[in-house]
């Protein structure tokens, strides 16, 4: 990690993601990739490093694998939407893992993931599991204590403005569980991550938008980890 300092986005940057929804034009980008990159991309760079610092010591037991920062060309080949831009930046800072042994994290969750441009949204935790990951995150939420452990984590997130989310459920519980379960709900997840409160729109402008991540990924961190030592 280096020693950059997030200054906050620009105000200008909403008028670039703008400008691209409505070109998706690799020639305009072309031209305007210095823009893209003095107005989004250092930004996040900066942050991301930033964020990587301050959570390290919330991890004591896992690892951080570095920042990442993607890029901003979207993944066409197997998508109906051939536009070749995203309107946001977005950022991941992984667990990685505990080691070998017992204790080893086989799985990574996100101690934090953000995207910004034309949707914010911060979130943590695991958003998709391998089938074997699945499995073991299902006996965990169905088994006692562990399932009513993390349905207390979860309940006092959303207390706090947090959502359960994942990149794909079920409609009904799986096969053999009661539709009526205390914890169907998080039963049809095929993930378990959890979106933050609604970023403060002034936030984005100003530095203050670290600090403010960086006491919603402390408040997730309980069920990240709760997930990385679950789906070993």
């Amino acid at each position: 990690m280096s020693d950059l300092r997030f200054p906050g986005f620009s105000a200008e940057g909403a008028r670039f993601f703008r400008t691209l929804a409505k070109k998706q034009d690799r020639a305009w980008f072309k031209a305007h990739q210095a823009d893209f990159e003095a107005l989004w991309k250092g930004p996040m760079e900066a942050l991301m490093d930033e964020l990587a610092r301050a959570l390290d010591p919330v991890y004591p037991t896992l690892d951080l694998a570095p920042p990442k920062v993607f890029r901003i060309h979207r993944d066409v080949r197997f998508s109906a939407d051939k536009s070749p831009y995203k309107t946001n930046i977005a950022g991941i800072l992984s667990v990685a893992g505990g080691g070998s042994g017992p204790g080893a994290v086989t799985e990574g969750a996100a101690a934090i993931y953000a995207h910004f441009g034309l949707e914010n949204l911060g979130a943590a935790g695991q958003f998709n599991l391998s089938t074997e990951g699945l499995a073991r995150y299902r006996a965990a939420v169905l088994a006692e204590p562990t399932g009513k452990e993390v349905a207390g984590l979860v309940k006092r997130l959303e207390k706090a403005g947090f959502r359960p989310i994942a990149m794909s459920s079920l409609k009904k519980t799986p096969r053999g569980v009661d539709p009526d379960h205390p914890r169907a709900a998080l039963l049809r997840l095929k993930g378990l991550a959890v979106s933050f409160p609604p970023i403060p729109a002034e936030l984005l402008y100003d530095r203050k938008l670290l600090g403010w991540l960086v006491k919603q990924a402390k408040a997730a961190a309980p069920l990240v980890e709760w997930m990385a030592y679950t789906t070993r």
